[in-house]
């Protein structure tokens, strides 16, 4: 069984403290459908979750704030399926009892990229989705999928248009370097990362991720002087202790008014 983590589970942890009984909740607070897709010019296949809420229902993006429940996906069923990459639209940023969280009102779709050990071969997809929903309570919900892909499919105009709704890249934007200083603190490490790129808008968020979901970050605190944006954050690992961050994996995603950039890796 393969378990993607997109976020650091001790944000899943806190959330989960204040969830009411289960059986207070109504069933049709979100729906999902799998939207089968089509096989890419490289062979992969590309398929889409969509996620419907109720008005007022948000859910959450793969890192999803210290006030988010990050959204985990199990494949236990699946056939024929080496590796899923999800393709996640620009989330939304929002500011519920003094926490942020970051994610996605009404209806998203997901776009996830397939790669299949035999891409002729008809594929099963099977397996769980497991997300938080919030509105003035936060709730789990698993949410199971099992559907076959075969033959070539259709290009699908939801997971298009979720595909053309993505962050920029560096270059897209104008990133022109990232910098970072890690330095030791009592539990783990203080990052300040300095990302020399032209504003996006007012409200400038920034998110940074690492690759071991072991290691919690928390909210930086981002300040804009000119071309410069700096953001600071601290980082635990969850198993406690010292440990090593690999800078070229870094991830930081910037989302503001106007647009939202996504920046892999920083020099010292």
């Amino acid at each position: 069984m393969t378990r993607l983590f997109p976020a650091c589970l001790a944000t899943f942890a806190l959330a989960a403290m204040a969830l009411p009984a289960a059986a207070e909740i109504s069933d049709d607070i979100v729906s999902l459908e799998v939207l089968p897709g089509w096989q890419t010019d490289a062979g992969t296949r590309m398929v889409g979750l969509q996620l419907t809420l109720l008005p007022g229902w948000k859910t959450y993006w793969r890192a999803p704030g210290d006030g988010g429940i990050p959204p985990q996906v199990t494949w236990g069923g699946s056939h024929n399926i080496e590796t899923a990459r999800f393709h996640w639209p620009v989330p939304d940023v929002f500011e519920v009892g003094g926490m942020r969280s970051i994610g996605y009102h009404d209806q998203v779709v997901i776009p996830i990229e397939l790669s299949t050990a035999s891409p002729n071969a008809p594929s099963r997809m099977s397996g769980a989705l497991d997300i938080g929903v919030c509105m003035d309570i936060c709730v789990p919900v698993e949410l199971s999928f099992d559907l076959t892909l075969e033959g070539a499919g259709s290009r699908d105009a939801a997971i298009v248009a979720a595909l053309v709704d993505r962050p920029m890249t560096g270059a897209e934007a104008g990133v022109s370097g990232v910098t970072c200083q890690l330095s030791p603190t009592e539990n783990g490490l203080h990052i300040v990362a300095t990302i020399r790129m032209p504003q996006v808008g007012s409200n400038e968020v920034v998110v940074i991720e690492t690759n071991d979901p072991r290691v919690w970050v928390s909210e930086p605190v981002a300040v804009r002087a000119g071309g410069t944006l700096t953001a600071e954050a601290e980082m635990i690992h969850l198993e406690g202790g010292a440990f090593a961050v690999d800078r070229s994996a870094l991830r930081f995603t910037v989302l503001g008014s106007a647009k939202a950039v996504d920046v892999i890796g920083c020099t010292g």
